[in-house]
């Protein structure tokens, strides 16, 4: 089979190309190039996904093909990653919204615009892969379900819960079975040259206004019952559950538990004001075999951290209610929620828009 792998620079990706070729299949290494190199970042740190840091990466790539003997390509899609990934998250934060970008990139960009970009230029391949840490299994009515990987400490099934059925179908992930410490060991023992880089964890280098480019926008915090606190430069700058940074005195730590968009206030409270009940989410992507029309028991994530938690899940045309078994903290619009089975299978989920 020939297979095309997503290629980042990283050990991952490199020992999962290495695994498929071990394996007998003929593979091709591809890198997408996103970095914007006319757009000027001001504030610009450590490594990340997007950072100009990307002609190094490409460069660690094409070493690793080197080493596999399988050829490489880089492939341009700056302009799909502005349109789909960057002009969303500026949109999501001047809403007073914390979108989840590597989520959106996932779906439309390393498993969309990447291979539908190679096909265009006239590369053949009957499989796409990556180093994600995700297992895939067929049911028997050959709906594809996405599974937590067996390292759950890097378990990334959170970041892959929109892809479609078609997407699953054209996919392979190799490290699903494997624990990071397995692949680092692969990766000394086989000799490439990436095999202790740390891993990226960040979806931006710098500050995100740098992105953003909001100018300034005065507004108040305030508590939940309008007691106005003091002032700050505009709500794209804070996030729900956010503590450090909020320059307000008070008798207990303060946390934000609300932005409001129409009067631009950052609304502040103590821990116990920040936990919620439940949440409504749309944009939904939900597994063939389950439609929850009825409430349904399920296992919930909000963040890709954390362990699933029990929870009640229904869905009403396009909308979907998580109630929580036990109020769970600092639940975010433009988050997502994913809903998984016992098996830890993903049965779907989507984009949170309202808390309660």
């Amino acid at each position: 089979m020939k297979i095309l792998v997503g290629l980042s620079g990283g050990v991952d990706s490199a020992v999962a190309a290495y695994l498929l070729k071990k394996a007998g299949h003929e593979v091709i290494g591809a890198t997408m190039s996103i970095w914007d190199k006319n757009q000027i970042y001001k504030s610009l740190g450590k490594d990340a996904c997007f950072s100009p840091h990307e002609e190094k990466d490409i460069e660690q790539a094409r070493q690793i093909c080197n080493k596999l003997d399988i050829p490489y390509h880089v492939f341009d899609c700056t302009e799909q990653y502005k349109k789909i990934v960057l002009n969303n998250f500026k949109q999501e934060y001047l809403n007073g919204r914390t979108p989840n970008p590597c989520i959106r990139c996932n779906a439309m960009i390393k498993f969309g615009a990447l291979p539908e970009t190679a096909r265009e230029q006239g590369f053949e391949f009957d499989k796409f892969a990556t180093g994600h840490y995700a297992r895939l299994t067929q049911t028997q009515s050959g709906n594809w379900l996405l599974q937590a990987a067996i390292d759950k400490s890097k378990d990334q099934s959170y970041f892959l819960y929109r892809l479609s059925q078609e997407q699953l179908s054209k996919i392979i992930l190799p490290l699903g079975e494997y624990t990071k410490q397995q692949i680092r060991e692969i990766a000394r023992e086989v000799g490439i040259p990436v095999s202790d880089k740390p891993d990226s964890q960040d979806f931006y280098s710098g500050d995100i206004n740098d992105i953003i480019q909001a100018e300034p926008q005065q507004g108040n915090f305030v508590t939940a019952d309008g007691k106005i606190l003091g002032t700050h430069q505009g709500i794209w700058n804070f996030t729900i559950g956010q503590r450090r940074g909020l320059g307000i005195s008070a008798e207990k730590p303060l946390y934000v538990i609300g932005l409001n968009k129409e009067k631009n206030e950052v609304i502040l409270g103590f821990a116990d004001e920040s936990f919620k009940q439940g949440l409504m989410a749309h944009h939904l992507v939900l597994s063939s075999a389950q439609t929850f029309t009825k409430p349904t028991k399920v296992l919930a994530k909000i963040r890709s951290s954390q362990k699933p938690v029990e929870a009640t899940a229904t869905v009403n045309q396009d909308t979907l209610k998580v109630e929580f078994t036990d109020m769970q903290k600092a639940l975010t619009p433009g988050q997502s929620v994913v809903l998984y089975n016992k098996d830890e299978c993903v049965l779907g989920g989507g984009i949170i828009d309202e808390v309660f």
